[in-house]
């Protein structure tokens, strides 16, 4: 035989389970097929190994030598197209690897905090290694296993990628200790309007965002003086300085130097997502990686 092309699994399979039985009958019963089928099956082997491969004797069917040759290396095949098509296991306890996550400074607060930790205790001999998103290219990152996930909203994530969702983030706002919009508890709709603001915009360049949308349909609009790219360096401006921000609640578990209100208009929040290409959908380690990574959040957001 010189053809892979000629022969199929399935006649493999017929050929050792011949090898161990020395007859047709049993194999048949072995496979789970009729007497015919498996003696068509032995005149295909024999037509392809061109060789007789069994004869009759008084005592059964007997191999020849070149059947006798095939049984050890023959069963190695099979053991290893077996192990082939069998997942492969996963433990997270031995495992050595890097995940590869792409996340905006908001997600790596909010999720990769958490979810590093929990790696640290329950698979210490994985990395993980974190790099912004950018819209431009993280798809295709994903596509060739440059990233193994991202954490993105609906808006950025294209329809050929797999998605989890996570969780639903609403606004909260933010000014510093002491701010004197705030000296009787509560903020109205026009004193709000009339405070500096900052907001975070991802490439630090837009002075409008959801808040501006929402003020704008009551025919209001409000005086933004800062933009920056990084949620974490907008909450230090408002710690110190008399600057107004919204932010996603789950950024508030330390509200140090902030006083947190409710914002007097509905803002409208954002579903996080994580996202990951079909080729890895079934990988044991990742199938781990993304539900670890939802299990490891916090329950709540700040004041939800």
């Amino acid at each position: 035989m010189s053809n892979i092309s000629k022969i199929d699994l399935n006649l493999l399979r017929a050929l050792n389970a011949l090898l161990e039985t020395q007859s047709v009958t049993r194999a048949a019963e072995r496979l789970g097929l009729t007497q015919p089928a498996v003696s068509g099956m032995l005149a295909r082997l024999r037509d392809t190994f061109q060789d007789p491969l069994f004869v009759r004797t008084q005592r059964g069917l007997r191999p020849t030598p070149r059947a006798e040759a095939l049984t050890v290396p023959l069963a190695s095949v099979l053991a290893n197209v077996e192990h082939l098509l069998k997942p492969e296991d996963f433990d997270p306890g031995t495992a050595e690897t890097t995940v590869h996550i792409a996340a905006t400074d908001y997600a790596q607060h909010a999720i990769i905090v958490p979810f590093l930790s929990a790696l640290r205790r329950e698979a210490p001999g994985v990395k993980i290694a974190v790099q912004s998103v950018t819209s431009a290219s993280f798809a295709r990152q994903l596509e060739d296993r440059e990233l193994d996930m991202a954490l993105v909203t609906p808006d950025m994530a294209p329809d050929t990628l797999r998605a989890r969702k996570l969780f639903e983030e609403s606004y909260i706002g933010v000014v510093r200790h002491g701010h004197p919009a705030l000296s009787e508890g509560s903020l109205s709709l026009e004193s709000f309007c009339s405070l500096d603001h900052a907001l975070m915009s991802h490439d630090g360049t837009h002075f409008q965002g959801a808040t501006d949308a929402a003020l704008a349909a009551k025919g209001l609009t409000r005086h933004v003086v800062a933009t920056v790219p990084s949620f974490m360096i907008l909450l230090e401006i408002v710690r110190n300085s008399d600057v107004c921000a919204l932010v996603p609640g789950r950024l508030l578990e330390d509200t140090s130097g902030l006083t947190a209100f409710r914002p007097p208009i509905a803002i409208e929040g954002f579903t996080k997502l994580l996202v990951w290409h079909e080729r890895v959908h079934s990988d044991p380690a990742h199938i781990w990686f993304r539900d670890r990574l939802a299990r490891s959040l916090p329950g709540r957001a700040y004041g939800a």
